[in-house]
């Protein structure tokens, strides 16, 4: 591991001062369940001399409800998300996300700050020393396109086909959150770009906003993975859908783990409008889920199961 310097900020103004004086030489650090990894294999963008330490800060870690709907402060572990009553009761497709990230061990550390932000597990991009020079380090190529792209994007795949891996964001897109920030408030279908996020170099998460759902929603989050538990999603969907019985009159329906983003499935959530929920129903609306569905083959690999795998979560967090 390169060696750095270590800034324990004590202030939000603190630590973006920071990031805005050593700018791409610097980077934060929360749970640190992301990364350390980076810095140990040396595949961190830029290694960065100055790490600015967030969980100095005070009273950034919390889960609070009033009226306008549930606040979460972004050092809040995800363990405590996925155990809080309040989150469990209201927002249950939430709490349903958290406890499905990694294990015990990495809840406990791992903060929805992070895990919002944290970077794609592409293995090229993942690459010990930096070995590929794909297009989202500055590359002219995305390597998974010629390459195996077994776990590579099936939507919205542009520049580069890696996937965001957060488990949180989904449900949270799925809930209409806002992320706040020590700069601005941020629709969370604004957050996420394709080569990250739309944070700038001096700007941090502080705060999680998630507007009470529809009165007589249900909601559910689905993810599908190479074992049950501990692993990044192959796939994974969040649902909500109102009312609870008969015919639906409104449905947000976000899958994960298919696009370089979080994926709003907007024809699929027309399909379900105005039908009760049933089995049949739910097939197709997990077709349309999956509609515009581009295939990566190359010579060694293929990511066309992800289509099916996405079909089967969605049709799951629908029939839940």
């Amino acid at each position: 591991m390169k060696k750095f310097t270590n800034i324990s900020a004590t202030t939000i103004d603190e630590a973006v001062s920071s990031l805005g004086e050593y700018g791409d030489k610097a980077t934060v650090i929360a749970g640190g369940t992301d990364l350390i990894g980076e810095l140990v294999y040396r595949n961190h963008p830029v290694q960065p001399e100055y790490i600015v330490d967030l969980k100095t800060i005070p009273d950034l870690d919390y889960i609070n409800e009033d009226s306008t709907g549930l606040k979460i402060g972004a050092l809040t572990r995800l363990d405590d998300i996925a155990n809080s009553s309040t989150v469990q009761a209201t927002y249950p497709a939430l709490a349903q996300a958290a406890r499905a990230v990694a294990s015990w061990n990495i809840r406990v550390m791992g903060t929805i700050g992070g895990n919002l932000c944290q970077h794609v597990r592409c293995w090229y991009y993942r690459s010990s020393w930096n070995k590929f020079f794909c297009f989202r380090k500055g590359g002219t190529l995305c390597q998974a396109v010629p390459g195996d792209n077994r776990y590579n994007a099936i939507l919205g795949g542009q520049v580069c086909f890696a996937i965001c891996p957060s488990d949180t964001a989904i449900p949270l897109m799925a809930l209409n959150a806002t992320i706040v920030t020590s700069k601005r408030s941020i629709s969370i279908d604004n957050f996420f770009a394709v080569l990250g996020n739309v944070l700038d170099v001096d700007e941090i998460v502080t705060e999680v906003q998630v507007p009470t759902p529809p009165a007589g929603s249900k909601q559910a989050f689905a993810k599908a993975t190479v074992r049950h538990a501990i692993d990044f999603a192959l796939s994974s969907a969040a649902v909500v859908i109102a009312p609870s019985t008969g015919n639906v009159t409104s449905a947000s329906i976000v899958l994960g783990a298919v696009a370089p983003t979080p994926w709003r499935a907007t024809q699929a959530e027309e399909e379900l409008v105005g039908n009760a929920v049933s089995e049949a129903v739910a097939d197709s609306v997990a077709e349309a889920a999956v509609d515009g569905a581009f295939i990566l083959t190359s010579n060694s690999s293929s990511n066309a199961w992800k289509v099916q795998a996405a079909k089967g979560v969605v049709k799951r967090a629908i029939l839940a």
